[in-house]
Protein backbone atom coordinates (compact mmCIF):
# COMPACT_ATOMS: atom_id res chain seq x y z
CA UNK A 1 0.00 0.00 0.00
CA UNK A 2 0.97 3.81 -0.77
CA UNK A 3 0.28 6.73 0.33
CA UNK A 4 1.39 10.38 -1.00
CA UNK A 5 0.31 13.67 -0.37
CA UNK A 6 0.43 16.60 -3.65
CA UNK A 7 1.23 19.55 -2.55
CA UNK A 8 1.66 23.09 -4.68
CA UNK A 9 -0.14 26.52 -4.84
CA UNK A 10 -3.04 26.77 -7.31
CA UNK A 11 -2.53 26.44 -10.74
CA UNK A 12 0.88 24.23 -10.25
CA UNK A 13 -0.89 21.44 -11.70
CA UNK A 14 -1.30 19.07 -8.10
CA UNK A 15 -4.95 17.64 -9.77
CA UNK A 16 -3.44 16.57 -13.37
CA UNK A 17 -0.41 14.38 -11.75
CA UNK A 18 -2.31 13.10 -9.15
CA UNK A 19 -4.84 11.68 -11.22
CA UNK A 20 -1.82 10.42 -13.74
CA UNK A 21 -0.17 8.66 -10.57
CA UNK A 22 -3.66 7.38 -9.22
CA UNK A 23 -4.60 5.75 -12.37
CA UNK A 24 -1.51 4.11 -12.98
CA UNK A 25 -0.83 2.90 -9.98
CA UNK A 26 -4.72 1.68 -8.71
CA UNK A 27 -4.41 4.31 -5.95
CA UNK A 28 -7.83 6.64 -5.14
CA UNK A 29 -7.16 10.20 -5.78
CA UNK A 30 -8.94 11.95 -2.71
CA UNK A 31 -9.24 15.74 -3.96
CA UNK A 32 -10.48 18.28 -1.58
CA UNK A 33 -11.76 20.98 -4.11
CA UNK A 34 -13.96 18.27 -5.64
CA UNK A 35 -15.19 17.76 -2.48
CA UNK A 36 -16.53 21.10 -2.11
CA UNK A 37 -17.31 21.51 -5.35
CA UNK A 38 -19.81 18.80 -5.35
CA UNK A 39 -21.12 20.44 -2.20
CA UNK A 40 -21.30 23.59 -3.81
CA UNK A 41 -23.21 21.90 -6.78
CA UNK A 42 -25.50 20.43 -4.79
CA UNK A 43 -26.48 23.21 -2.37
CA UNK A 44 -25.37 21.62 1.06
CA UNK A 45 -24.41 23.06 3.88
CA UNK A 46 -20.67 22.29 3.49
CA UNK A 47 -21.70 24.05 0.12
CA UNK A 48 -22.44 27.38 1.40
CA UNK A 49 -19.93 27.54 3.95
CA UNK A 50 -17.30 27.21 0.32
CA UNK A 51 -19.23 29.63 -1.35
CA UNK A 52 -18.90 32.56 1.49
CA UNK A 53 -14.93 31.37 1.74
CA UNK A 54 -14.12 31.14 -2.12
CA UNK A 55 -16.59 34.69 -2.85
CA UNK A 56 -14.38 36.61 -0.26
CA UNK A 57 -11.48 35.49 -1.84
CA UNK A 58 -10.18 33.43 1.05
CA UNK A 59 -9.30 29.44 1.95
CA UNK A 60 -11.91 27.21 2.96
CA UNK A 61 -11.71 27.65 7.38
CA UNK A 62 -9.41 24.71 8.45
CA UNK A 63 -11.62 22.88 10.38
CA UNK A 64 -14.54 22.51 7.89
CA UNK A 65 -11.10 21.13 5.40
CA UNK A 66 -10.37 18.62 8.64
CA UNK A 67 -13.74 16.97 8.59
CA UNK A 68 -14.27 16.43 5.19
CA UNK A 69 -10.83 14.84 5.09
CA UNK A 70 -11.54 12.36 8.33
CA UNK A 71 -14.91 11.60 6.95
CA UNK A 72 -13.72 10.68 3.18
CA UNK A 73 -10.46 8.60 4.27
CA UNK A 74 -12.99 6.55 6.75
CA UNK A 75 -14.49 4.98 4.10
CA UNK A 76 -11.22 2.94 3.65
CA UNK A 77 -11.77 2.60 0.29
CA UNK A 78 -8.39 2.64 -1.02
CA UNK A 79 -7.11 -0.24 -1.38
CA UNK A 80 -3.86 0.20 -2.60
CA UNK A 81 -3.26 3.50 -0.96
CA UNK A 82 -4.35 6.93 -2.11
CA UNK A 83 -2.81 10.00 -3.13
CA UNK A 84 -4.64 13.29 -1.54
CA UNK A 85 -4.78 16.71 -3.57
CA UNK A 86 -5.46 20.38 -1.21
CA UNK A 87 -4.71 18.61 2.42
CA UNK A 88 -3.27 19.06 5.18
CA UNK A 89 -3.18 23.01 4.73
CA UNK A 90 -1.49 24.12 8.17
CA UNK A 91 1.03 22.71 10.88
CA UNK A 92 -1.49 21.51 13.04
CA UNK A 93 -3.47 19.29 9.97
CA UNK A 94 -0.14 18.06 8.91
CA UNK A 95 0.71 16.93 12.46
CA UNK A 96 -2.41 14.95 12.69
CA UNK A 97 -1.89 13.13 9.23
CA UNK A 98 1.54 11.93 10.72
CA UNK A 99 0.35 10.47 13.52
CA UNK A 100 -2.62 9.14 11.83
CA UNK A 101 -1.10 7.84 8.45
CA UNK A 102 2.10 6.23 7.92
CA UNK A 103 2.87 8.57 4.45
CA UNK A 104 5.07 7.17 1.79
CA UNK A 105 6.18 10.24 0.60
CA UNK A 106 4.99 14.08 0.28
CA UNK A 107 5.15 15.30 -3.70
CA UNK A 108 5.87 19.12 -3.76
CA UNK A 109 5.34 21.11 -7.11
CA UNK A 110 6.97 24.55 -7.41
CA UNK A 111 5.08 27.46 -9.09
CA UNK A 112 7.15 30.80 -9.19
CA UNK A 113 4.02 33.24 -8.39
CA UNK A 114 4.27 35.13 -11.77
CA UNK A 115 3.59 31.28 -13.24
CA UNK A 116 0.65 30.68 -11.27
CA UNK A 117 -1.46 34.19 -12.01
CA UNK A 118 -0.42 33.41 -16.02
CA UNK A 119 -2.08 29.89 -15.48
CA UNK A 120 -4.99 30.61 -13.04
CA UNK A 121 -6.17 33.38 -14.92
CA UNK A 122 -6.63 31.43 -18.30
CA UNK A 123 -8.84 28.53 -16.17
CA UNK A 124 -11.97 27.80 -17.16
CA UNK A 125 -15.03 25.51 -16.12
CA UNK A 126 -18.02 24.06 -18.23
CA UNK A 127 -21.54 25.89 -16.64
CA UNK A 128 -23.05 22.60 -17.40
CA UNK A 129 -20.95 19.60 -16.89
CA UNK A 130 -18.08 21.03 -14.70
CA UNK A 131 -15.42 19.79 -16.99
CA UNK A 132 -12.86 22.12 -16.83
CA UNK A 133 -10.22 23.95 -19.25
CA UNK A 134 -6.86 25.91 -19.23
CA UNK A 135 -7.05 28.61 -22.45
CA UNK A 136 -2.66 27.55 -22.33
CA UNK A 137 -2.65 23.91 -21.89
CA UNK A 138 -6.08 22.68 -22.79
CA UNK A 139 -8.80 24.79 -24.86
CA UNK A 140 -11.54 23.09 -25.93
CA UNK A 141 -12.32 22.70 -30.00
CA UNK A 142 -14.64 25.83 -30.14
CA UNK A 143 -13.72 28.87 -28.21
CA UNK A 144 -16.23 28.93 -24.90
CA UNK A 145 -18.18 25.99 -25.67
CA UNK A 146 -17.42 22.79 -23.64
CA UNK A 147 -16.32 19.77 -25.99
CA UNK A 148 -18.93 16.94 -23.96
CA UNK A 149 -21.82 19.09 -23.54
CA UNK A 150 -21.74 21.92 -25.09
CA UNK A 151 -22.27 24.30 -21.73
CA UNK A 152 -21.15 27.35 -22.31
CA UNK A 153 -17.18 27.77 -20.41
CA UNK A 154 -17.12 30.28 -17.97
CA UNK A 155 -14.35 32.05 -15.38
CA UNK A 156 -14.52 30.64 -11.89
CA UNK A 157 -15.48 33.08 -9.20
CA UNK A 158 -12.45 33.41 -7.30
CA UNK A 159 -10.21 33.12 -10.24
CA UNK A 160 -9.40 37.33 -10.53
CA UNK A 161 -6.23 38.73 -9.72
CA UNK A 162 -7.64 40.25 -6.70
CA UNK A 163 -8.94 37.32 -5.14
CA UNK A 164 -5.36 35.49 -6.27
CA UNK A 165 -3.31 38.07 -4.54
CA UNK A 166 -4.99 36.85 -1.39
CA UNK A 167 -4.97 33.21 -1.93
CA UNK A 168 -1.20 33.57 -2.30
CA UNK A 169 -0.71 35.65 0.84
CA UNK A 170 -2.10 32.77 2.87
CA UNK A 171 -0.76 29.81 0.98
CA UNK A 172 2.52 31.46 1.74
CA UNK A 173 1.43 32.42 5.37
CA UNK A 174 -0.46 29.30 6.58
CA UNK A 175 0.64 26.26 3.61
CA UNK A 176 4.25 26.73 2.94
CA UNK A 177 5.06 25.62 7.24
CA UNK A 178 3.42 22.83 6.55
CA UNK A 179 6.17 21.58 3.55
CA UNK A 180 8.53 22.25 6.18
CA UNK A 181 7.16 19.79 8.72
CA UNK A 182 7.16 17.12 6.00
CA UNK A 183 10.88 17.91 5.14
CA UNK A 184 11.82 17.24 8.79
CA UNK A 185 10.19 13.69 9.41
CA UNK A 186 9.15 12.64 5.58
CA UNK A 187 10.66 12.32 2.30
CA UNK A 188 9.73 15.38 0.18
CA UNK A 189 10.18 15.28 -3.46
CA UNK A 190 10.40 18.94 -5.03
CA UNK A 191 9.16 19.05 -8.90
CA UNK A 192 9.80 21.84 -11.12
CA UNK A 193 5.58 22.46 -11.98
CA UNK A 194 7.11 24.43 -15.17
CA UNK A 195 7.68 21.88 -17.17
CA UNK A 196 5.15 19.85 -19.89
CA UNK A 197 2.96 17.29 -17.73
CA UNK A 198 4.40 14.19 -19.27
CA UNK A 199 7.95 15.94 -17.90
CA UNK A 200 6.77 16.59 -14.54
CA UNK A 201 4.74 13.10 -13.96
CA UNK A 202 8.38 11.66 -15.24
CA UNK A 203 10.23 13.56 -12.39
CA UNK A 204 7.84 12.24 -9.82
CA UNK A 205 7.87 8.94 -10.50
CA UNK A 206 11.95 8.77 -10.45
CA UNK A 207 12.07 10.66 -7.58
CA UNK A 208 9.71 8.64 -5.59
CA UNK A 209 11.38 5.56 -7.30
CA UNK A 210 8.03 4.45 -8.94
CA UNK A 211 8.01 2.46 -12.56
CA UNK A 212 7.56 4.81 -15.57
CA UNK A 213 4.30 5.62 -16.59
CA UNK A 214 2.28 2.92 -18.54
CA UNK A 215 4.82 0.32 -17.59
CA UNK A 216 2.30 -2.30 -17.21
CA UNK A 217 3.86 -3.57 -13.54
CA UNK A 218 2.83 -0.59 -11.43
CA UNK A 219 -0.19 -1.95 -9.94
CA UNK A 220 1.59 -5.44 -9.52
CA UNK A 221 4.26 -3.38 -7.70
CA UNK A 222 1.81 -1.45 -5.53
CA UNK A 223 -0.01 -4.69 -4.62
CA UNK A 224 3.40 -6.56 -3.77
CA UNK A 225 4.58 -3.06 -1.81
CA UNK A 226 1.08 -3.72 0.31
Amino acid sequence: MRKYVIMGVQGSGKGTQARLLSADLGLVHINVGDIFRWNVQNHTKIGAQVRRAVDSGHLVEDDLVERVVRERLANHDWNYGFVIDGFPRNARQAEFFLESYDIDGVIYLDLPDEEVVRRVLARRLCSRCGLDYNLIASRPRQAGVCDVCGGALVGRADDNPEALAVRLREYQSKTRPVLEIFQRKEYVAVVDARQPVPAVQADIRARLRLPPAGGGSSVTAVKRAG
